[in-house]
């Protein structure tokens, strides 16, 4: 098994065979916690106007995701796995569209398969992979609006290979590297409102959830297909 880590959507474009598209904080994350809740179906989408359009000819759907890190107008939630996590969900499906993690499921477009990681299901992640014996892995790290790497996306990279490799990981070290680089913006009273702190924890939960969400191309369309391992 060939494993590379690659980055930001160049990194995308260019992944090949299974292909993870990672987004710690926090769209694959609230997206795990989301179908935890009992939603069924998530539909990740690159293009905001998509998700309006979507959610006009749906208006049963929900809008969930962020611009610039906060909630778009019109969208029922933001980009919060807190939020999600404490509110009641009556909706079957959710339209996704962030800045990072959904772009890079739009750009993946050399994937045999594409399934979306985190830690809250890295473990889950690791045995998918381990399952299903890809001769190619792309560890794909989104980073923050895909401009720039961040700690999050590539530890978790790490992590999963080294898992895959039978090489050690110090989690808790890779979590408070986290919180003095990237991770910091959470701890600023100014974000609550948008990024309480409680999303950085929730993030931070590892191997919470024991399914991958995969991708699965109907139409035009990308849905997110819970697997549970």
């Amino acid at each position: 098994m060939h494993i590379n880590i690659l980055q930001l959507a160049d990194g995308a474009r260019s992944a090949k065979g299974t292909v993870v598209i990672i987004d710690v904080l926090r769209a694959f994350s609230t997206a795990c916690y989301a179908i935890n809740k009992g939603v069924e179906t998530i539909i990740p989408v690159g293009d905001i106007e998509l998700a309006y359009q979507l959610k006009k000819d749906n208006p049963d759907y929900l809008l969930i995701g962020e611009r610039h890190e906060r909630k778009p107008e019109g969208f029922d939630f933001g980009n919060s796995p807190t939020h999600i996590n404490a509110a009641t969900i009556d909706a079957k499906t959710i339209v996704q569209t962030t800045s990072s993690g959904t772009q890079g499921i739009v750009n993946a477009v050399n994937a045999d398969e594409i399934i979306t990681g985190s830690f809250v299901n890295a473990g889950a992640i690791v045995n998918y992979i381990r399952k299903t014996k890809p001769k190619e892995v792309s560890l794909v790290c989104m980073g923050f609006a895909c401009q720039y790497p961040t700690a999050e996306d590539t530890l978790c990279g790490e992590y999963i290979k080294n898992e895959l490799e039978g090489r050690p990981n110090n989690f808790p070290a890779m979590v408070q590297q986290i919180k003095e680089t990237d991770g910091a913006r959470f701890f600023d009273p100014a974000t609550e409102s948008w990024s309480p702190e409680s999303d950085f924890h929730l993030c931070m939960d590892l191997n919470r959830f024991d399914f991958v969400l995969k991708v699965k191309k109907v139409g035009d369309l990308n849905y997110l297909e819970k697997i549970t391992l």
